[in-house]
């Protein structure tokens, strides 16, 4: 009598749909942390600066200003300088700048002005906001450049 192959019932053998996937675990965590870390930061400045009913939603604006100007010099700095570690975008830019700028907020609070009957501040936020990120990113990687091109002299 001859035991059973024992090979293939293996429990601890991973499902096929798994393959590849266990470099994804350490990935997804940072993003998670981070992502905790830049919401909860956001969340401070509304709690510092609430929105006045039916006014500019100023910190929501400024939040998303200042994570623009650190994604513009984050740009800069990851891609410039020398190979970060494989979980430094993750974490910094998905994750704590992902959590930290909002602009599913910026969204909500332009249909909460346009319903409640300010759309003038409402068209205003809406188009303040784009132009200020987009020169946001713009300075922050500029600055990052100018930054760096005068250290290496």
């Amino acid at each position: 009598m001859t035991a059973p192959e024992t090979e293939n019932v293996c429990p601890s053998r991973r499902p096929s749909w798994w393959s590849g996937r266990s470099e994804q675990v350490p990935v997804v965590a940072v993003v998670a942390v981070g992502g905790a870390i830049g919401a909860a930061a956001r969340y401070a400045a509304a709690l510092w600066w609430p929105a006045q009913a039916g006014g500019f939603p100023w910190a929501t604006f400024w939040v998303n200003v200042c994570g623009c100007v650190v994604i513009g010099a984050f740009m800069v700095l990851v891609t410039g300088l020398r190979v970060p570690h494989r979980l430094v975008r993750p974490f910094f830019g998905t994750g704590v700048l992902g959590g930290f700028t909002t602009f599913s907020a910026y969204a909500v609070e332009i249909e909460r002005l346009v319903g409640t009957g300010h759309p003038g501040p409402a068209l205003a936020y809406l188009a303040t906001t784009v132009l200020a990120a987009l020169a946001a990113v713009w300075a922050g990687a500029s600055a990052t450049r100018r930054f760096l091109a005068r250290r290496q002299r």
